[in-house]
């Protein structure tokens, strides 16, 4: 027999609204606490939403906890196999001494701290976003600045803002395949309008970073640059998320932009004395540059392949069976006014494991160890520790899933929905205010749009 999810379970719309709120607000509050960790405030969040969905809202128990396994195990796989395998070709590249050199090979570039701001925190800060997300971007790019002699605190909160471009789009579409899970909506429409808003900002962030470290006069000095290197990433921004989808938008919009600003840096250097820095190191040789940016390479090129339609359809024909989650599928229905018509909701895992694109990381990873030269015997205990190095983020991760699918199933999420579309002309604030609210206290964009994409 199907249940039909009410909006307004206690027959009055804002003790609804409060009620649907319980679960975000003990989320949030042990977050903005400090004393308890993340995985545990996911996990009270959860259980929250669960008993708020079968106490308050009159959700059947086997639905709610059905669908909390449904969300628990799509935040394992994709998400969970993308960051998994993402890491593990970090580590290598760190184990084989290359990713020293792919830094030195950025800082060789220009002696002008502001250079090295953008092109460090934004340019290569983005790549890493769309390579790994989840706050590695920041980590690495920060120590690399406090390696070039920035402070240690402005280090971070530059490459805090420098991060405000690439991350709509996270570690290979993360947030986006995160939020059309707990919506439905269609992955590649979602990517297509994220990338036609977020260009324009894309632009601005050079010049607010800069402005941000030394002024505004200071800033117009390196315009050039800073205008180089925002439109080379926002234009193939608007490109591959229209035209291919999420997966690679910030790797190639970062490569592009790195390659133009270094392009315009060997017939252009800032005006005046640069300020002083750290002395470089011996440069590599053009060999080992090639060499240290080759699992990144390789990674770009299979993830494209990956996120092509015609080898995506190939590999989901021989290993994407669907499943669906007995006692869920179609056992809920959406009513008036979410929905036109009373609507059955589908819950259907995709198993495919083939064409996921952490699949197409770990093929990388793999490659990418041999070709550098680590014994096999390294690469493989490498592997097994990530996962167990990872093994908080995933629980994370997956009670931040299960969450949201019990808010979605459940119908508390159209609840909030209701409750903010009647601010009417006042929803730009307060939808804003959600985001703001939502990244601040996650610390991620994909919890974010987990807890309010609905």
């Amino acid at each position: 027999m199907n249940w039909s999810q009410q909006y307004d379970p206690l027959h009055s719309p804002v003790l609804s609204t409060v009620i649907a709120l319980v679960p975000i607000a003990v989320l949030l509050g042990a977050l903005a606490s400090h004393r308890i960790r993340a995985h545990w405030a996911a996990v009270g969040g959860l259980a929250m939403a669960i008993l708020v969905a079968v106490f308050a809202i009159g959700m059947p128990p086997g639905l709610a906890l059905r669908a909390a396994a449904f969300g628990a195990a799509y935040g394992l796989f994709p998400l969970g196999w993308i960051i998994v395998n993402t890491i593990f070709l970090y580590q290598l590249a760190v184990d084989s001494g290359t990713f020293a050199t792919v830094q030195r090979s950025l800082a060789s570039l220009s002696s002008d701290r502001r250079i090295q701001l953008v092109l460090v925190a934004f340019s290569f800060g983005a790549f890493f976003e769309g390579a790994a997300g989840f706050g590695t971007p920041v980590a690495v790019t920060a120590a690399f600045l406090v390696g070039l002699g920035f402070a240690p605190l402005e280090a971070a909160v530059y490459s805090l803002i420098a991060n405000t471009a690439p991350v709509a789009f996270g570690a290979l579409g993360t947030p986006l395949i995160a939020l059309q899970g707990v919506t439905g909506l269609d992955l590649h429409a979602l990517s297509a309008m994220v990338g036609k808003q977020l260009p324009f900002f894309s632009v601005l962030v050079p010049f607010w970073l800069i402005a941000a470290y030394a002024g505004i006069r200071k800033m117009f000095e390196i315009w050039p640059a800073l205008a180089t290197a925002g439109l080379a990433f926002a234009i193939p921004q608007f490109l591959v998320s229209n035209y291919h989808g999420p997966w690679l938008v910030d790797i190639i919009a970062a490569v592009v932009s790195m390659g133009a600003l270094a392009l315009l840096l060997r017939y252009w250097q800032p005006p005046g004395t640069p300020v002083a820095t750290r002395p470089a190191s011996t440069p590599a040789s053009r060999a080992a540059v090639w060499r240290a940016w080759l699992p990144w390479l390789i990674l770009s090129v299979l993830v494209f392949a990956w996120g092509t339609p015609q080898v995506k359809g190939w590999l989901n024909a021989i290993s994407a069976p669907q499943i669906r989650i007995a006692g869920l599928h179609e056992m809920i229905l959406r009513t008036p006014p979410v929905v036109a018509v009373p609507k059955p909701e589908p819950a259907v895992f995709s198993l495919n494991w083939l064409s996921a694109s952490g699949t197409a990381i770990a093929i990388a990873g793999w490659l990418s160890g041999f070709l550098l030269g680590l014994p096999g015997r390294h690469i493989g205990r490498r592997y097994i520790e990530t996962f167990s190095r990872v093994g908080t983020s995933l629980l994370t991760i997956s009670a931040m899933l299960a969450l949201g699918y019990v808010t979605r199933y459940s119908g508390t999420d159209a609840i909030l929905g209701l409750a903010f579309a009647h601010t009417g002309m006042f929803y730009p604030f307060f939808g804003t205010l959600l985001g703001w609210l939502g990244v601040a206290l996650t610390g991620s964009d994909t919890s974010s749009n987990v807890l309010f994409g609905g």
